[in-house]
């Protein structure tokens, strides 16, 4: 239990945290705009993904758009299904992915896993959003979620002993001329931003109520009354 106050003395208290969640505010505002000032890259090499439609270029996959946004969803091809803090981030895109679409952003997860098995977990998610296979391709190694062994780089940092797949995602711009560019990639807690749930938790009377990380609560949402443990993907 927290303090127990009088209903003055919660307004005194939260109009004091007020003050500093709109700081907070502006220095995202700050964050936001420096992040829409970063250099992009231009993605020359040639990745080819399998996808309901047959074989598509990374260029197909903007699908009439010119911003890609890619959720690198855990998906290992030995595994049967996705990992449950990815699968957090795609339960929310059902309800947005008409609004993203018409604001000329195309969503797409892509994974290792081969197409069959990513079909049927999409089925049984009950998701609406574009998913293909990248197994052929270097697409994620490339772009820092799928590792060989050895020393590798994760959020911008060397580590070792790295599981073979782990979360992150990336946007890509493609202009009128075709060519495409790699403008952004975030991993670990910075796919939070795919998650709105944490936002809703952190206002809840418990917040997120972890000692574990996501681990102490976090299952498919096909799970939550089946003794299965989630996966460690809320690394910071």
């Amino acid at each position: 239990m927290n303090r127990i106050v009088s209903p003055t003395d919660w307004l005194e208290a939260r109009k004091a945290l007020l003050t500093q969640e709109k700081a907070l505010t502006r220095q995202l505002d700050a964050l936001r705009a420096e992040r829409q000032k970063l250099p992009w890259a231009k993605v020359d090499k040639l990745y080819i993904f399998e996808t309901p439609g047959g074989p598509k270029t990374l260029a197909d996959l903007f699908a009439g758009r010119s911003q890609l946004l890619v959720q690198h969803f855990m998906f290992a091809p030995d595994w049967d299904e996705g990992c449950v803090g990815c699968s957090l981030g795609a339960d929310h895109i059902n309800g947005i992915l008409p609004h993203l679409e018409n604001h000329d952003v195309k969503f797409i997860a892509v994974s290792r896993a081969p197409l069959s098995k990513l079909m049927t977990f999409k089925q049984r998610m009950g998701w609406r959003f574009d998913w293909v296979s990248s197994d052929d391709t270097d697409f994620n190694y490339d772009y820092g979620v799928a590792f060989r062994g050895g020393a590798q780089v994760y959020n911008y940092r060397e580590e070792k002993d790295l599981p073979a797949d782990l979360p992150g995602l990336s946007a890509f711009y493609k202009s009128e001329d075709g060519a495409i560019y790699h403008t952004y990639s975030c991993y670990a807690r910075g796919t939070e931003l795919a998650g709105g749930v944490f936002g809703l938790l952190d206002i809840s009377p418990k917040g997120r109520n972890e000692t574990g990380g996501m681990t102490d609560w976090l299952r498919h949402h096909d799970r939550y009354d089946a003794a299965t443990t989630a996966c460690g993907c809320g690394k910071s």
